[in-house]
Formats: C-alpha cells, sequence, structure tokens
C-alpha cells in the first residue's frame, strides 16, 4: 500500500509539492468616488488582483493626495483624469500612463434654484475643488457652450470631493458646481437647475488613465501588465454581470442602489469602460486645446508626452490574444479602430 502511494507521488508534477507563490502586496490610490474608479472596486471584490498576484489596499484621497502617494511610493498606481495627468507629468517627468479605462463620468453642471439658465451664471460663483482640477476644467468646457469664458465667473475653490462640491451648493456658497451621479440625481429632485451633462457632448473629452511612478514599472515589469489585466476583468464583468456590478460599488459606497443601477445602465448603453485600454490621442490633443491658463497652456505644449504615456503594454497584450480572449473575436474590430486612435 505503501509503495502504491509512493508510486502514485512520484508521477505528480513538480509543482503539486510547492507552495503557492505568495501575493504581492501594493497599494492603489483611488481619487474619487464615483464611477471613474468602479473597475477599481469590481476588481478587488472580483477576486481579479489576486488571480494576477496581486494583494491590493485601496485607499482613497483627493487630488494631489494620488499623485504624492505614486511620487513617493505609497502607492504603486492611481486612477486619475487625463488632464490631471498631463499637468502633473509635464512637471514631474518620472511619471507614466499606461492605459485609459474610462470615457467619462455623468457629471452634470448643477446651480441654485434662482439661476435661470446657464447664460446666467456670467459675474457668477462657480464652486471647484481646486483650480485646474479636473471640475474646473469640465465647468468651462461646459460655459463655452453657452458662450461664457473662465474669466466671466468668480471660481470658488471648495476642497474635498463632490460631497463638499455639494454641500456648498445646499449652503448657498456658490451658484453652481460640478456633481457626479448619483448625487447629483438628489439634488435635481430637491428643484437644483441642471445646466448640462459632459456626457452629452463627444466633443468634450473626460478620460481617466492608469498613473504609475516609471521606475516602478520598470523594477517589475509584471506589475503593470497585471494591473492592466485585472482591470480589463473587471470591466468584462460589469458589463456581463450587473448585480454584481451594482453590489461592488455599494460595497465601498453607500449610496442608494436604485440610484446605481440607474447610473449602471447609462454606463453600459454608452460602453463608457474602454474594454481595449488604449490612451487616445484625440483626447490628449483636447486637454492641449483646453488648458486651465495661459501658463498651463505653454507648460503643456512645451512638453513632450510622448515620455509619459506608454500603450506599448496594451499593444502588446492586444498582440498577444489577451483581450481576444478575454472577450471573444468580436472585439478585433475594436481593438483595430483604438488602435488608429491610439496616441503615439
Amino acid at each position: 500500500m505503501l509503495r502504491r502511494i509512493l508510486l502514485a507521488a512520484a508521477m505528480l508534477p513538480a509543482a503539486a509539492f510547492s507552495q503557492t507563490a505568495p501575493l504581492q502586496k501594493v497599494t492603489i490610490n483611488y481619487p474619487t468616488r464615483t464611477g471613474q474608479v468602479w473597475p477599481l472596486y469590481l476588481a478587488k471584490e472580483g477576486g481579479y488582483y489576486e488571480k494576477y498576484g496581486l494583494d491590493v489596499s485601496l485607499v482613497f484621497g483627493v487630488h494631489p493626495a494620488g499623485i504624492a502617494m505614486v511620487v513617493s511610493n505609497q502607492a504603486v498606481m492611481t486612477a486619475y483624469t487625463l488632464e490631471q495627468s498631463m499637468m502633473a507629468s509635464s512637471k514631474d517627468a518620472s511619471l507614466v500612463a499606461i492605459g485609459s479605462p474610462f470615457k467619462k463620468s455623468l457629471f452634470a453642471l448643477m446651480a441654485n434654484k434662482n439661476v435661470p439658465g446657464m447664460r446666467d451664471l456670467k459675474g457668477k460663483r462657480i464652486g471647484v475643488s481646486q483650480i485646474g482640477d479636473a471640475p474646473y476644467n469640465y465647468t468651462i468646457g461646459l460655459l463655452s457652450k453657452a458662450g461664457i469664458a473662465a474669466r466671466d465667473v468668480q471660481w470658488v475653490p471648495i476642497g474635498g470631493d463632490v460631497n463638499a462640491r455639494a454641500a456648498a451648493l445646499v449652503s448657498a456658497r456658490v451658484d453652481a458646481t460640478m456633481i457626479t451621479a448619483p448625487v447629483y440625481f438628489k439634488l435635481e429632485q430637491d428643484g437644483y437647475k441642471n445646466f448640462g451633462n459632459i456626457s452629452d457632448y463627444d466633443d468634450i473629452y473626460a478620460p481617466s488613465v492608469y498613473l504609475l511612478k516609471k521606475s516602478t514599472a520598470t523594477a517589475n515589469p509584471k506589475l503593470a501588465e497585471a494591473l492592466i489585466k485585472a482591470h480589463a476583468e473587471a470591466i468584462k464583468r460589469f458589463y456581463d454581470d450587473k448585480a454584481f456590478a451594482v453590489k461592488a460599488y455599494l460595497a465601498w459606497n453607500k449610496e442608494d442602489q436604485a440610484d446605481m443601477e440607474r447610473v449602471y445602465d447609462h454606463y453600459a448603453k454608452v460602453n463608457t469602460y474602454e474594454r481595449v485600454p488604449y490612451v487616445l490621442a484625440p483626447a490628449v490633443q483636447y486637454i492641449l486645446d483646453h488648458p486651465a491658463d495661459q501658463q498651463v497652456a505653454a507648460e503643456l505644449r512645451a512638453f513632450d508626452f510622448r515620455k509619459v504615456i506608454d500603450n506599448s503594454i496594451v499593444e502588446r497584450l492586444v498582440k498577444e490574444g489577451f483581450f481576444e480572449r478575454l472577450y471573444g473575436p468580436s472585439i478585433k474590430d475594436e481593438e483595430e479602430r483604438k488602435a488608429k486612435l491610439a496616441f503615439r
């Protein structure tokens, strides 16, 4: 009997006797509590980080905390907006964007009840987290639709996230501010005015990117690949499993489930999460064409962003068939279309 056991054991592969490789412990910053970081929640709740060898701690911190965490090696990655990433990397070329998973949020310009229309915001107080941040740039994009320039309004830095901006609007500290869903749903119910949503305009680009430190990616080249793969699987799960997607979001943000189902339906309808996450050239050009001010414009246009935007990992995964295995042969058309638009 003992001899049979020994013979059977001898026929097993060596891997059967080895312990599973320990997971790499890493921290990822998430700078907002919105749909922008939904794939991070899904990757965490769905076990996709672990599948690719990572034990991830998600840590919240609004801009510029995410940049600081990456630069100081407190986090390996942050999921930042493209414009914030471009502004940061133009000042510190140690950063690199390796993919872009998200097109734009449901982000509305909400105004007090006594403001008749968007044109009436001229001269009014507009709340932003800080001058030059993502809500600031989105506000400028929407105001331009009504012929209002950045110099035509009073900018009020609020600090904090969307909830702080919503509180400033409700307390009448500001006359209008950009608010993400589902927070603005409640404001609409309470009679606040919705003067437009960036999701309604194809010519307003507001994507996010995976932002890492170059030295981190260089020291561990498999890490960046693992992050892209884990989030790609999370995005597939988003499209395949509404119930799980909403559950994962609510595990990290205590929102009304019906509101989040409404957000989910919109995101799924417009394919807001990129199945093939190239950083796109038109999005980079939009940021260059819509700077916060002339000084920023000069700095951005003088910088070579090929130094800090790297589509090579996504391109290699396309060639290796990763996305085709994940999504099936139908993804090839999207791969080819996105490859033509990729920033190089």
